[in-house]
């Protein structure tokens, strides 16, 4: 009992950023004289420290505990069809070392690339200086769908290989540490909403645009996963029943119309036929080294095939953003940050589109902005889901506290919100 209730102050620690014992017993109704027990235990492990003194007017200034952030390490691993990243972070999480990055290697099958998973794994843990016991998890952010029950990745459209990999088996395997393995799109939504352009929205809706896209679903304030953990795969929802194949063995995807690699074909297509566009002065004049990225970025300079494509794109988008709002009413929709390469026009572009198509009721107060995190999102997520997982409020549950807490709370914000 004594581990369970030194479990629950060390959460609703970490849930409310700084409490001092009386507010503890307001919270848990544990006893006074348990809480300075037990805080006393948590201050000794270095679990806990003090903060200062509370600045209440009238009364005797209390001592205000937080969580200590350098008591364990986590490490974020997030890989994708173009790079893998990892890093080691705090419990806050901030990044505490250099973040290792390196092209991912698609040409050596599923087993080169578990290969560089875990030497990159390695490499930001012998980087980072910490202590392997330090380490209290590992987070994997994976571009697949992923059993996150079992951490099995079951397949992705963007890398044709890496289909029933028992991720979390080889990961906890090699280095002895529990692993969490979740979508890397849900991990990023995550990231958006705690520490970014989400603002802690409880409705929100992320994009991420790359050569899939992916769409990360939060409703009343939870992660939504799905019975068999495909919900959000919105670049396979379907446009038109012509439309070009998709990595996913279907025809007409949203990814395969709308996606990167979409705009970076189409403005190949246009040059091979004698067109001309400033995209391929930004990619050194080399037809082959031209991505939808330099079609972005020449867009908002006012390249009239590059805005042709793009405009194209925005629609398409739009369509599919006007179907998610009416089907799940957010309050936001946060798009990927390398969209932003696109200038404020293009963001004007796709909620013009949205506006148009969606429910009026729906869209009234629907807002709409570029992620704030960028490439930080990929380590942030898998990071803040294990700390979360770390710090879970299980030990609330179990003791049957959990509305009592939420009915002494007197208009703070809720300790048990996801």
């Amino acid at each position: 009992m004594a581990e369970r209730d030194k479990a629950l102050i060390t959460a609703l620690i970490r849930r409310e950023g700084q409490l001092s014992r009386i507010e503890i017993h307001r919270l848990t109704d544990l006893r006074p004289a348990t809480i300075t027990k037990l805080t006393k235990e948590l201050l000794d492990e270095g679990r806990i420290e003090e903060a200062g003194r509370s600045d209440n007017p009238t009364g005797r200034k209390q001592v205000l505990l937080r969580s200590n952030v350098e008591f364990g390490f986590v490490v974020a691993v997030d890989f994708d069809a173009e790079n893998v990243r990892a890093a080691v972070l705090d419990l806050a999480p901030r990044v505490r070392g250099p973040v290792i990055q390196e092209p991912t290697v698609v040409d050596q099958g599923k087993g080169g690339l578990i290969a560089q998973l875990l030497r990159c794994t390695h490499r930001a843990l012998d980087a980072s200086g910490i202590a392997p016991e330090k380490v209290l998890g590992i987070g994997v952010g994976d571009p697949g769908l992923v059993n996150a029950v079992e951490g099995v990745s079951i397949f992705a459209s963007t890398i044709e290989f890496w289909q029933q990999v028992p991720l979390r088996e080889i990961f906890e395997a090699e280095f002895s540490t529990p692993t969490l393995i979740a979508n890397n799109t849900r991990t990023k939504a995550a990231a958006e909403r705690a520490l970014g352009a989400g603002a802690g929205s409880a409705d929100m809706i992320f994009i991420e645009y790359g050569r899939g896209i992916g769409c990360g679903i939060i409703t009343g304030g939870h992660l939504l996963e799905g019975s068999r953990w495909a919900a959000g795969e919105f670049g396979h929802t379907h446009v038109t029943e012509d439309g070009p194949a998709c990595h996913c063995g279907s025809f007409g995807c949203l990814e395969a119309i709308a996606g990167i690699g979409a705009l970076e074909a189409g403005a190949r297509r246009a040059i091979a036929q004698g067109g001309f566009s400033q995209a391929l002065s930004l990619a050194g004049g080399e037809v082959d080294q031209l991505t939808g990225w330099h079609v972005l970025q020449a867009a908002r300079d006012g390249d009239k095939m590059s805005v042709a494509l793009v405009e194209s794109m925005a629609t398409c988008l739009g369509l599919g953003l006007a179907n998610l709002a009416n089907l799940f009413n957010p309050s936001l929709i946060v798009l990927d940050k390398r969209l932003a390469l696109g200038g404020d026009q293009l963001l004007e572009q796709i909620k013009r589109v949205v506006l148009r198509q969606a429910l009026g009721h729906v869209t009234e107060t629907l807002q709409f902005r570029y992620a704030a995190l960028g490439d930080d999102a990929s380590l942030l997520g898998p990071a803040l889901l294990v700390v979360d997982r770390i710090f879970e409020m299980e030990p609330v549950r179990t003791v049957g506290r959990i509305a009592r807490i939420a009915g002494r709370q007197k208009g703070r914000k809720a300790v048990c919100d996801a």
